[in-house]
């Protein structure tokens, strides 16, 4: 004789199967979410007569042809990077333009873009630096790394000599600018450029005068600064294409020579973000010189 606890196991089983074979028959969705991925993976391990007993999709033969306006056939994206050094306190990185009007007559974004242009023709270009200088600061040192996106190229084979016609051919535009190191990349590869941009540091030189007498325990109390917290607003100059608000940098480091009683070079490495002109303004490095330390919310382009 059967338990009634071996018959109320039995009826538990049968419950549960039940409603197993009404869910495979309702092809209700699970309740918790699944990526597109997984669910493009699962669909496509999926045999046909399973799909067809989940899924009741009945298509209908089309009474008429399908008409075809128009083709366009778009490439992918040509990507040229490189680094350039700037010799000029009078050329912005990009066009500089407000309410309608161009500031500058040219800028680095140009004078780069215009001979690419030329040897490689596109609808459309982009340029992307990693970070980018005030157009009164020079970039000097191994150069500041770039990249231009050609959209839609209509030449996609590029060796490494044409590049370097290209190259040469913007150094020769002008005086002001000189690129190295150019070449073709893969869009993975850009990702390297905007890597780090705000976690990198950046090195400063600059020659400072002072009204005051330079004396050698001001100079050292300068130089013995160390992760000095700067609170720094939203240049004016800028106010029309960023949001007014005030960002904390960081002067990491910064060793002060004398050069003559009134004037010094001063050395600064700071995080990105830094403007370094501007913490560098009288008002600044005098207080330091006189009470050797400098903590204070300046705005820039405001005296």
């Amino acid at each position: 004789m059967q338990s009634i606890k071996d018959q109320t196991k039995e009826e538990a089983t049968k419950e549960e199967a039940t409603e197993e074979e009404a869910l495979h028959a309702n092809a209700e969705p699970p309740e918790e979410s699944v990526g597109v991925h997984e669910l493009r993976s699962f669909l496509k391990a999926m045999p046909d007569e399973r799909f067809s007993e989940l899924f009741d999709i009945k298509a209908s033969r089309p009474s008429t042809g399908c008409t075809i306006s128009s083709i366009k056939c778009v490439h992918d994206s040509l990507y040229v990077a490189g680094r350039y050094n700037k010799y000029s306190r009078s050329l912005c990185q990009t066009p500089w333009i407000i309410d309608g009007q161009k500031k500058m007559d040219t800028s680095v974004e140009e004078i780069i873009t215009q001979p690419l242009s030329l040897a490689i023709p596109s609808d459309d270009t982009k340029f992307s630096s990693s970070g980018r200088e005030d157009v009164d600061v020079r970039m000097l040192g191994a150069g500041r790394p770039f990249v231009i996106e050609l959209v839609n190229p209509r030449k996609i084979h590029m060796c490494q000599e044409d590049m370097v016609k290209i190259q040469k051919e913007i150094n020769v535009s002008s005086e002001d600018l000189r690129v190295t190191d150019l070449q073709v990349v893969t869009k993975l590869e850009i990702k390297v450029l905007k890597e780090g941009e705000e976690s990198k540091t950046k090195c400063y030189l600059a020659r400072c005068w002072s009204p005051l007498a330079l004396t050698d325990d001001a100079l050292q109390a300068l130089g013995g600064t160390k992760n000095l917290v700067i609170e720094q607003k939203t240049p004016i100059r800028v106010l029309h294409r960023r949001t007014l608000s005030t960002r904390k940098r960081v002067v990491l480091e910064m060793q002060a020579v004398k050069i003559d009683e009134h004037h010094f070079s001063l050395e600064l490495e700071t995080n990105a973000g830094t403007y370094p002109s501007f913490f560098m303004s009288p008002l600044s490095v005098w207080k330091t010189l006189r009470e050797g330390v400098c903590t204070r919310r300046f705005r820039p382009d405001v005296p």
